[in-house]
């Protein structure tokens, strides 16, 4: 893979860490994860950098496949905007600072989403005191200040309500997304598709369930719920690679049959590939695969033929002579 930029909008010849980043997106981050972000964000302290995958794989001692699930996740988060090529290639990296990255209901970069007057109205209510202690139960920590700022900004400023908020913490858990950056990314989400009722709610969410379980009956697995891991994946190819049920499911198809058992790393490997390739539809899989068949029968052609096998016999590899049978008796009893 070649090079490709990377720089941020930070200020000055130094590595500036978000008090957001540290409260909200480090804690709930991959270590590894985590290093890689700070890493890229330091070597492009002066603005801009070139770098390329391979080198920075060397660093860590990890694959290429490794850094870029990380920019995936950092992308997927918000904080990150990453480029690809057509071939699914690294083209750029850009870094944003998570406070300036505020929705659209927001309308100034820099100021706090809730006034600190209007903090301690809403937390003087009993509803509101309800709301933050139910949230501290399904997270199972204690709210941070930047939480607390976050929750209540979806309360009153994007009017989510309190029933309807307790419903998008439940589900964010349930799918092992406990962030609250996430929590706001889906409560935005909601607010932008115009639901307002935690029916309305779990019909939408009800759509992704059924997408998790259409691609575990994929893979031969029934009568259970997906696991946090395979979530993730599926999450990954559902969002992230912005692929179609029938080529997931085709991905699905084809690992249990090379494995014999349901792999999500290998289909995955799978997947990662197609997207690299470009892959939208099942037509372009069919594409590929005739592809590949070319190619192979172009090397079969290419090789050198294999010498005739002769006879078992090893003595036919020596010259072979005609003799009278006959006359050789003769010349014996003459003797």
């Amino acid at each position: 893979m070649g090079q490709f930029e990377v720089y941020s909008s930070f200020p000055g010849n130094f590595t500036l860490i978000s008090n957001r980043f540290l409260e909200d997106y480090m804690p709930k981050a991959n270590g590894e994860f985590v290093k890689i972000y700070l890493y890229l964000l330091g070597r492009c302290q002066s603005g801009k950098a070139k770098m390329e995958l391979s080198s920075i794989a060397d660093t860590f001692n990890c694959t290429e496949t490794d850094i870029l699930r990380a920019l995936r996740y950092w992308k997927e988060s918000g904080i990150m905007d990453v480029s690809f090529d057509q071939a699914g290639n690294v083209t750029k990296v850009r870094f944003a600072v998570p406070e300036s990255k505020l929705p659209a209901y927001e309308t100034k970069p820099s100021a706090p989403a809730v006034s600190r007057n209007k903090l301690q109205d809403l937390k003087g209510r009993e509803e509101v005191r309800q709301l933050l202690f139910i949230a501290e139960q399904y997270l199972g920590r204690t709210l941070t200040p930047t939480d607390v700022e976050t929750l209540l900004y979806l309360y009153d400023e994007v009017h989510i309500s309190a029933e309807l908020l307790e419903y998008l913490i439940e589900y964010c858990v349930s799918k092992g997304s406990p962030s609250m950056a996430y929590i706001r990314k889906v409560g935005l989400s909601w607010a932008q598709q115009k639901i307002t009722t935690v029916s309305q709610a779990k019909e939408e969410t009800n759509l992704y369930n059924k997408n998790y379980f259409t691609i575990l009956r994929a893979f031969g697995i029934s009568n259970r719920n997906p696991l946090d891991k395979e979530i993730q994946y599926m999450n990954l190819w559902l969002n992230q690679y912005g692929f179609t049920l029938d080529i997931i499911t085709e991905a699905c198809s084809r690992t249990v049959l090379s494995t014999g058992k349901a792999s999500f790393s290998y289909a995955d490997s799978i997947l990662e590939s197609w997207f690299k390739k470009g892959v939208r539809h099942l037509s372009d899989i069919d594409s590929l695969d005739m592809n590949y068949q070319q190619k192979k029968a172009e090397k079969a052609k290419a090789r050198p033929k294999a010498p005739a096998a002769g006879s078992k016999n090893k003595f036919n590899n020596f010259h072979q002579r005609n003799y009278n049978m006959a006359e050789l008796e003769k010349q014996l009893l003459g003797k």
